[in-house]
């Protein structure tokens, strides 16, 4: 915890640098970012879990606590409005004191509806950062200044460039996931059901199901072709074959993502192309540098795949550049090769090109890619690529003149196996790229 704050200390710098040249351009006083309300589920009295908004968390690791209002201005302390409630009912988090808290101006909130009379009175120039628009107006925000776009684009065009803290807190997420993913691995091994193994996951993570970054993916046999699956069955099949675990992490509200799949028996093809998969995406990760759209990494992949496509007599008779130009290997690969990472998981500002907002879409021919960015250092991203055998993508090219190179009874075998999907995630420094994920030895 001690080496964390002064990591922490420039992590607040840095901050209060972005703030200063995003009031200057556009003329305001202030930032009141809001961490969040609760909000009860339709006609009935119980709130919905309760995620904070990420630009509060980018400020302070206060993941937890609704109705807290953080000011900022760039050049004094950031106000923090702790919101701490007299209540027997619930839990109430008490009055932080950690690593942080020297770098913040701290005050308890008892009451969330004070907050007006804790506020400077003069707010035409402060603009509100929230999910609540209409607390925003209670409190005499302009309308103008509510989530205003170019502040907003600005704040994410910024948070792709990771601070030395930021690394370090997605590194401890990192440690957490690969515990988890070990304890889900002998959980399958041992014949449970994706329900148990789910559960081994969170109990090795510490985390419960509303912890966890993302709804975890925790799929056997043919379910591993469902790409985001998260139904978790209770029962066991009569016998597993193979084994897609995409689950993370979050540690001070930055978030691991990672992804690895398992054939239950280790001589089948379905094995030795896990296998390929592996190298593949770890040779892919090799070519990253600095100063290369993302996008670049995206292609090489399926080049990769029409290669795999081949040497597994998959695909037989054309070549691996015709295989490519003619999306072929697209039904086999249908999402992107991955995606920014950090206080969220699919974070923010993949296809930003400059602080203003101007924006390049992924490209036509794969609209699933999350990310068009220049590589820069400080970026953190997952490389996510896979190989699925799902039938309502194969189905139309089962007619038509590709048909005859696809070995329809050796796909037809592999869908009992679902898909291959392998997850890391990478830092990109100025001459270098950090596998987090690697460097913690899962393999």
């Amino acid at each position: 915890m001690d080496s964390l704050v002064a990591l922490y200390k420039e992590h607040i710098e840095a901050l209060q640098e972005r703030t200063r040249n995003v009031l200057a351009r556009f003329n305001l006083d202030a930032l009141l970012i809001h961490s969040g309300e609760l909000f009860n589920v339709f006609l009935d009295d119980h709130p919905y879990p309760f995620k904070v908004n990420p630009q509060f968390k980018a400020w302070v690791p206060v993941t937890q606590v609704p109705n807290c209002w953080l000011l900022v201005d760039g050049v004094n302390k950031p106000k923090l409005w702790f919101w701490l409630p007299v209540d027997y009912w619930h839990n109430v988090e008490p009055l932080p004191q950690s690593f942080w808290t020297d770098e913040i101006d701290l005050s308890a909130l008892a009451n969330a509806k004070e907050i007006g009379s804790m506020l400077p009175a003069q707010r035409k120039n402060i603009a509100y950062i929230g999910p609540v628009p209409e607390r925003a107006l209670q409190l005499n925000i302009e309308s103008r200044n509510i989530n205003p776009q170019g502040v907003i684009d600005y704040l994410h065009f910024y948070r792709a460039y990771k601070t030395e803290y930021e690394l370090a807190c997605m590194r401890e997420a990192q440690k957490m996931a690969v515990v988890g993913h070990h304890a889900a691995h002998d959980a399958f091994l041992s014949g449970m059901s994706e329900f148990d193994i789910n559960q081994a996951y969170l109990t090795a993570t510490g985390h419960r199901d509303t912890d966890v970054p993302y709804g975890n993916i925790v799929a056997l046999n043919e379910h591993a072709a469902v790409l985001h699956y998260t139904k978790l069955d209770h029962r066991a099949p009569a016998k597993n074959l193979s084994f897609l675990l995409d689950a993370g992490a979050e540690y001070n509200g930055y978030a691991a993502d990672l992804t690895r799949t398992w054939s239950a028996q280790s001589d089948n093809d379905y094995a030795a192309l896990i296998k390929d998969v592996n190298e593949h995406q770890q040779a892919l990760i090799a070519t990253m540098q600095a100063g290369t759209r993302y996008t670049e990494y995206h292609l090489q992949f399926h080049q990769r795949i029409a290669q795999m496509l081949r040497k597994h007599q998959i695909i037989t008779g054309i070549s691996e550049e015709a295989m490519v130009d003619a999306d072929i290997t697209g039904p086999f690969m249908p999402h992107g090769i991955g995606h920014p990472l950090g206080l969220q998981v699919h974070d923010v500002a993949g296809f930003m090109q400059d602080d203003s907002g101007t924006s390049l879409p992924a490209p036509d021919k794969y609209p699933y890619l999350r990310c068009t960015r220049v590589l820069e250092p400080g970026m953190v991203l997952t490389i996510e690529p896979g190989i699925y055998f799902i039938e309502s993508l194969l189905s139309t090219w089962r007619e038509g003149p590709y048909s005859k190179h696809f070995d329809w009874q050796k796909i037809e075998s592999l869908k009992a196996f679902g898909g291959i999907r392998i997850e890391d995630n990478v830092v990109i420094h100025a001459n270098s790229v950090e596998n987090m994920t690697r460097d913690l030895k899962l393999s």
